[in-house]
């Protein structure tokens, strides 16, 4: 389970102050995906950063009681200097996972062949997004999160073994995604909200969140 008890957030830009979350409170239950409908530069990251607890609140409270997975993209804890096997092996020690398995699992899921065992830092972006998605496939998580506008990558081959093992995680797992488009939440979610001005507005239904957000972006 993951709550958001009277949450705010905001940011100082140097000429406003920006909302992002406004006493915003909700519960997202296992077995419940979630997708948050919100236009471009309204803070979708930012919430997953608060969800992931990369950032905090400037008031409320966030409650985890489920493990709940970086957000996708995210390369927090992996170093540079070190190479995939390294940072493999040291983010399943840190999570109490065998390292063997990991690194195999994420050898075989990046298809990178000798880069594995170079430094990350020399890594390209898409390869960069490869071992991020291969890390967090490979932990098994309770609750993913899944940022639309973080890096992506274009590798063909990947994204079909990478999405064939999310939707069978799916079958156990629960998902979080935020984006500026309804037709990337219909593959994983049932309900969503929709944040606007810094309210988080909560449907039962996609369909209902995604009427009001298009409504919206009408007027």
């Amino acid at each position: 389970m993951l709550e958001f008890v009277n949450v705010s957030k905001s940011f100082w830009t140097g000429k406003q102050r920006k909302v992002i979350l406004d006493r915003a409170s909700f519960r997202v239950e296992l077995g419940h995906s979630v997708g948050i409908l919100a236009p471009n530069g309204t803070g979708k990251t930012t919430i997953i950063n608060m969800m992931a607890g990369l950032e905090k609140p400037d008031e409320g409270t966030i409650i985890r009681k489920s493990r709940i997975s970086f957000p996708l993209g995210f390369m927090g804890g992996v170093v540079n200097k070190h190479t995939g096997t390294e940072n493999a092996r040291y983010i399943a020690r840190l999570y109490g996972l065998d390292p063997d398995y990991v690194e195999a699992f994420c050898r075989y899921m990046t298809g990178i062949e000798e880069y594995f065992d170079m430094p990350v830092g020399t890594y390209s972006a898409g390869m960069r997004s490869r071992f991020s998605f291969a890390l967090m496939l490979a932990l098994e998580f309770d609750i993913y999160l899944i940022d639309e506008g973080m890096p992506g990558t274009t590798d063909v081959e990947f994204n079909r073994k990478a999405g064939s093992i999310l939707q069978d995680r799916l079958k156990s797992s629960t998902v979080i995604i935020v984006s500026h488009q309804a037709k990337v939440l219909e593959k994983f979610c049932r309900s969503a909200a929709v944040l606007r001005n810094g309210k988080l507005i909560m449907f039962d239904t996609l369909e209902e969140a995604k009427q009001l957000y298009n409504y919206e972006a009408q007027s």
